[in-house]
């Protein structure tokens, strides 16, 4: 196995090659944690030789954030950097592409006042909207990447020494983006090509609802008119094929927001904006979430539910086998980038417009009409596990087959 400065740089390869497909004379805008530093200068590097015109990275720091809640006026939670994120969303405009490392603490903000995480979040989701719409309905080619950072490590391997919990996040987070493997961008086409194949055949099938059944979920997501499934590698609206998420494991698409029903309950623990939420259960009525509870973190959720109106609905429902090589691993990441390849997942909140057929142009009044939702947020909860069966609805009305325990059986398996 190669040495770990060989496979870190081969992972700012892939984020740059893979990830971002990145073009000569592209910019790129970068986010990422301080600890995160000896990942973002290889990035830089491997960016400039790809012909990048400028990299800009913009680091955060832990310290920092936690100051603030410790130390600002109470009415300092209502502001957001609208400044940033206008400079951002004018970059995207005019072609940078968008990468984000990520590795930041999950419980980072756990013991703060909630009520002032879920205001801070809201001005941000409001300044950020107009930079977050380009990526989300993939006007330009973007990639997030993780670090292993002593924060996140301590959470995922509470047991160890810092040093060596950060040692086994790296070697994990290897792994599960194919860095260890001889040629890793030719083992990235491979998989991309099996998830390529995966998102063929569901829309052949082009199911009017999936159904899931499992300890205490009974859940039925009605998709949106025209859906289409998405996953792995795909084209930007700028013409460039990019990997948005490395790693990743999942099948995506658009659920109806109007034609969701049933309870379902989490199988992970969320980790949002350094709070984690454990054993989310919630009823949906009319493709609204009526009821909500959850045994730690309930008040966020609360919160989160209330940022707008699209934030009880769902805007993704994503497929992933529980063979996949994030759930083997047995390990609970805490982060939404790793846990939510590990499991099949709904998310709440905007929807992503481009897994609708003909939708470039089309206005939001008429995409909601097809049953996509708007919203401030994105937030991805798993739902899926090894004891969690789907039926895929047709048209007509019938169930076929689609997962047992987890597993496809339908498809390319």
């Amino acid at each position: 196995m190669a040495d770990f400065e060989t496979r870190l740089d081969r992972l700012a390869a892939l984020a740059v090659r893979v990830g971002l497909n990145l073009r000569a004379g592209q910019e790129v805008v970068m986010t990422a944690p301080i600890e995160a530093m000896p990942l973002v200068r290889r990035i830089v590097t491997h960016a400039y030789q790809a012909g990048a015109s400028l990299v800009t990275p913009l680091i955060g720091d832990d310290e920092v954030t936690l100051a603030r809640y410790r130390h600002a006026p109470d009415d300092a939670f209502d502001t957001a950097p609208a400044w940033l994120f206008e400079a951002m969303a004018k970059a995207f405009a005019n072609g940078a592409a968008r990468l984000a490392v990520a590795g930041e603490d999950p419980t980072l903000l756990a013991g703060e006042d909630p009520a002032k995480v879920a205001r801070a979040n809201k001005a941000r989701s409001i300044a950020y909207r107009p930079a977050l719409e380009l990526i989300t309905n993939f006007a330009i080619n973007w990639n997030i990447v993780p670090a292993a950072t002593p924060g996140w490590a301590r959470q995922v391997f509470p047991g160890l020494p810092e040093a060596q919990a950060v040692e086994r996040l790296w070697e994990a987070i290897f792994a599960a983006c194919r860095v260890d493997a001889e040629d890793p961008v030719a083992e990235w086409a491979r998989h991309n090509a099996t998830l390529h194949a995966r998102t063929a055949f569901l829309n052949g099938k082009n199911y009017a609802a999936l159904h899931f059944r499992g300890p205490g979920t009974d859940l039925t997501v009605g998709l949106a008119e025209g859906h289409l499934w998405a996953g792995g590698s795909e084209p930007a609206k700028n013409g460039i094929v990019c990997n948005p998420n490395i790693p990743t494991e999942e099948v995506f698409t658009t659920p109806h927001r109007l034609r969701v029903e049933g309870k379902v309950r989490s199988t992970k623990p969320l980790a949002y904006q350094g709070t984690l939420i454990e054993d989310i259960v919630v009823r949906f009525e009319g493709g609204r979430i009526s009821e909500a509870n959850a045994s730690k973190g309930a008040e966020v959720l609360a919160k989160v539910l209330g940022t707008d109106e699209g934030a009880a609905r769902l805007g993704e429902v994503a497929l992933v086998p529980h063979s996949s090589p994030i759930s083997k691993s047995g390990l609970l990441f805490r982060n939404t980038l790793f846990d939510e390849n590990a499991a099949s997942h709904i998310a709440l909140g905007q929807a992503y417009t481009t897994c609708l057929r003909d939708s470039a142009g089309v206005s939001m009044e008429r995409l909601a009409e097809r049953g996509a939702n708007a919203s401030l947020i994105h937030i991805d909860w798993m739902i899926g596990s090894g004891e969690v069966d789907l039926d895929g609805i047709t048209q007509s009305g019938e169930a076929e087959p689609l997962m047992r325990k987890g597993e496809f059986v339908a498809g390319p398996v």
